[in-house]
């Protein structure tokens, strides 16, 4: 016997991003801010003056990757049952990558899915991680393993916010900026070259190109079936450094800057790049300060960690690497002992 449950595929999911045009939002809900203490003293009280809703309320958890975990999640999820929000209730996502992850994974869960918004606080954040939909948080088995995609209704990026970010923050961010170009649009990627996004006018240029390169893919392939995978270069060896490092010692652009040098070395040995735009990325990672070299403890665990990757399946590993200056490659065959070969380089 079969019974077949047909399900409406028509909702709209699309929503809006929006670059210095946050002048008001006006809810007939309730609404909670999820915060840290970092971000609140900078941009809480000019946020919550633009909010209008039938009640305001804040969470704060503490700030750092390290807290990225489902003891947090549990701890929102308790605060926001204590406030009484509802399935009409709304989240708002005030802070960085982190913040931004742990509210829309809560959203997604709390009674079922209510809607959230993302005000990204850092460069990462607003660039890369704030638009997409992928929400979650780390384990000791590795980088948001434990997640869902769950869209926001929008997304408000504020270049203001950015004047408070400390240097090595702003720098992680051009590590995401720096991924979309390599592997999506050499253009951009020589304009990144000769332009310095430290300058304001430039910087909102870069924003404004990253996040239609982003909007355009993940208009492709919102679950990550196939193109949107290609986001995650330099995340595969990214993930694993963080992991080692128990997420304390690299921000997460810094170890994506990382694994970048990583990844184009397997792609200089499989000749889809070549060594002069290998030091070209190179260069222009160093020209933002980011980390480029790593020591490798043991080539072995290293390669091992590889299998909690979310792009392994069934035992083959999925890299993602540049083919020249602006093109791809996903590739899932590549044999063993030439990663050993390039992580034995980085012992």
């Amino acid at each position: 016997m079969q019974v077949n449950i047909e399900l409406d595929q028509s909702v709209d999911r699309s929503y809006k991003v929006l670059i210095d045009e946050l002048v008001g939002l006006e809810f007939d809900t309730k609404v909670v801010i999820v915060t840290n203490p970092t971000v609140a003293k900078f941009h809480l009280d000019e946020v919550k003056s633009l909010v209008k809703a039938t009640k305001l309320d804040v969470i704060t958890i503490p700030d750092g990757e390290k807290y990225k975990n489902l003891e947090t999640i549990e701890f929102i999820l308790g605060e926001c049952f204590k406030l009484r929000l509802d399935r009409k209730s709304l989240l708002i996502a005030l802070g960085g990558g982190v913040i931004g992850d742990m509210t829309g994974f809560v959203a997604s869960v709390f009674q079922r899915g209510i809607k959230f918004i993302q005000i990204p606080t850092t460069l990462l954040a607003q660039v890369d991680a704030s638009v997409g939909g992928k929400t979650g948080v780390n384990s000791k088995y590795g980088k948001n393993l434990i997640g869902s995609f769950w869209q926001p209704n929008g997304v408000y990026c504020e270049t203001k916010f950015l004047k408070t970010l400390p240097s090595r923050e702003f720098s992680a961010g051009v590590a995401e900026i720096v991924k979309m170009a390599v592997t999506f649009d050499r253009d951009f990627f020589e304009w990144l070259e000769n332009h310095d996004i430290r300058d304001e006018e430039n910087l909102k240029i870069a924003i404004a190109k990253s996040i239609k390169t982003k909007a355009r893919v993940v208009s492709l392939d919102e679950r990550e079936a196939g193109v949107r995978a290609v986001l995650n270069y330099g995340h595969t060896f990214a993930h694993v450094v963080e992991n080692e490092t128990e997420y304390k010692k690299y921000l997460h652009g810094e170890a994506v800057s990382i694994g970048i040098v990583m990844a184009n070395e397997l792609a200089l040995r499989l000749g889809l790049l070549s060594k002069e735009e290998e030091i070209r990325v190179k260069y222009l990672l160093q020209k933002y300060d980011l980390p480029i070299d790593y020591e490798v403890n043991s080539a072995e665990d290293f390669y091992e960690h590889f299998f909690l990757d979310k792009k392994s399946h069934n035992d083959m590993i999925k890299f993602i690497l540049p083919d020249s200056i602006g093109g791809y490659k996903m590739i899932d065959n590549i044999d063993r002992s030439l990663v050993l070969e390039v992580l034995k380089d980085f012992e």
